[in-house]
C-alpha cells in the first residue's frame, strides 16, 4: 500500500515499529515518517485495538479482559503472572464453532473469526493496561489458548504471529509463543512447517470413541490419522510437542485409559501436561480427584512418559482453561 503512495518499502518496518513496537497509534507522533505521509495515513486511516470493557482479578493475581471490538462483539484474554511475568492468553475468534463438551467457550457458538489485528492487538491492549496500572511484570509469553480454534482460523492467525515474532512489531521469541489446538486436518502440519510457535495438542481422550463423545466437531480429524501427522511433525532438536489432557471424573480418568495413552503415544516425541477440569455454573462434568489425577500421572510416569500437572489459574474469576464465555457482566 506505501508503495502505491510512492514511498520506499522501509516505511512499513518504520511504521510497524511505532504501532506494534511501542503501542502508538497517533500516525503523528511518528517523527522519523515524513509530515506528508503523517498527514496522508491520519487523513485515511485509524489504528484500531480490542478496547478493555471490564476487568477482573483473581486472588492469585490472574487479571481477565473483556474486549469489545470494532463491531461491538466481545471476547476475553487472560494475564496469567509467572514470577516475574505475565503469559497472556490470546483468543482467535468470537467463540468456537467446535462445542467440545468441557469448554464454556463452545457453548457460546461461533461469532466470527478475528483479524490479525484484533487477535495480536489483544497483547497491546494488555500492556496499555498494565502501564496505567503502574504494573512493572512485562507481557513476556504469549499462548494462543483463549476463545477459538486457532487454526480454524489460519490465515489471520498466521499473519498475528508474523507480527507477534518480527522484530520491527512485538518482537516474541519462538519459545516463549505456544499455540494449542485440537488438531485440524492438513492446517496443522502446515502450522508445524510455518515454524512461528511451539505446539501444543487438545487430545482429552485416548481413544476415537471418547473423544467423538467430548469432542465431536474435533474428531472429524480421525485420531488414527492426527497421531500419525505428530509421528512426522517438525520439531527442533530436543523440542517436543504438548499434550494437553483434562481430567474428567469416571470419564478419561481410568488407569486402563492412561495405559491407552501410553500406547497412543508411544512413538509422538511429546510430554503430556494434565489439567484439572474447570466447569461453569451450567456444566454437567466434574474434574477428577486428586488421589486420582495422582495415579494417572505415576503411571503414565512409571512407563518413562514426561508428565506434569498444570497448575490451574484464575478459576475464581472464570478465568481458568475452558471457562471463557465472553459476556458482560448484568447481561
Amino acid at each position: 500500500m506505501l508503495e502505491t503512495l510512492g514511498e520506499p518499502s522501509y516505511r512499513a518496518g518504520q511504521i510497524m515499529k511505532w504501532i506494534w513496537g511501542r503501542g502508538i497509534d497517533d500516525f503523528s507522533i511518528m517523527t522519523n515518517v515524513t509530515k506528508t505521509l503523517r498527514t496522508r495515513l491520519n487523513q485515511d486511516f485509524r489504528v484500531l485495538r480490542p478496547i478493555i470493557r471490564q476487568t477482573k482479578t483473581s486472588i492469585d493475581g490472574t487479571i481477565k479482559f473483556l474486549l469489545s471490538l470494532s463491531d461491538d462483539r466481545l471476547i476475553e484474554s487472560v494475564l496469567i503472572p509467572s514470577g516475574d511475568h505475565y503469559t497472556q492468553c490470546l483468543s482467535t475468534q468470537a467463540g468456537c464453532p467446535l462445542g467440545c463438551r468441557f469448554c464454556s467457550t463452545g457453548r457460546m457458538g461461533f461469532e466470527r473469526n478475528l483479524t490479525s489485528g484484533e487477535i495480536a492487538g489483544q497483547i497491546l491492549s494488555a500492556r496499555a493496561f498494565l502501564d496505567e496500572k503502574k504494573d512493572q511484570l512485562p507481557v513476556n509469553n504469549v499462548v494462543f489458548m483463549g476463545m477459538g480454534e486457532p487454526l480454524l482460523n489460519w490465515v489471520q492467525v498466521e499473519k498475528a504471529l508474523k507480527i507477534i515474532r518480527a522484530s520491527d512489531a512485538l518482537n516474541f521469541s519462538r519459545r516463549k509463543v505456544t499455540l494449542s489446538t485440537v488438531g485440524i486436518k492438513d492446517k496443522l502440519i502446515e502450522f508445524g512447517r510455518s515454524n512461528l510457535a511451539l505446539t501444543a495438542i487438545s487430545l482429552h481422550a485416548p481413544d476415537q470413541n471418547l473423544r467423538k463423545e467430548l469432542m465431536p466437531e474435533a474428531a472429524r480429524y480421525e485420531l488414527e490419522d492426527l497421531i500419525a501427522d505428530l509421528e512426522s511433525y517438525p520439531l527442533a532438536p530436543r523440542e517436543r510437542i504438548t499434550i494437553e489432557y483434562v481430567m474428567l471424573r469416571g470419564i478419561n480418568d481410568h488407569i486402563a485409559h492412561a495405559r491407552e495413552l501410553v500406547r497412543l503415544l508411544s512413538r509422538v516425541k511429546c510430554k503430556i501436561n494434565l489439567l484439572k477440569f474447570n466447569p461453569d455454573q451450567k456444566s454437567d462434568l466434574e474434574s477428577s480427584g486428586e488421589q486420582t489425577i495422582e495415579a494417572f500421572q505415576n503411571f503414565l510416569r512409571s512407563k518413562g512418559v514426561t508428565v506434569m500437572l498444570r497448575k490451574s489459574m484464575g478459576a475464581d474469576i472464570f478465568a481458568a482453561c475452558g471457562q471463557l464465555k465472553a459476556r458482560l457482566d448484568g447481561h
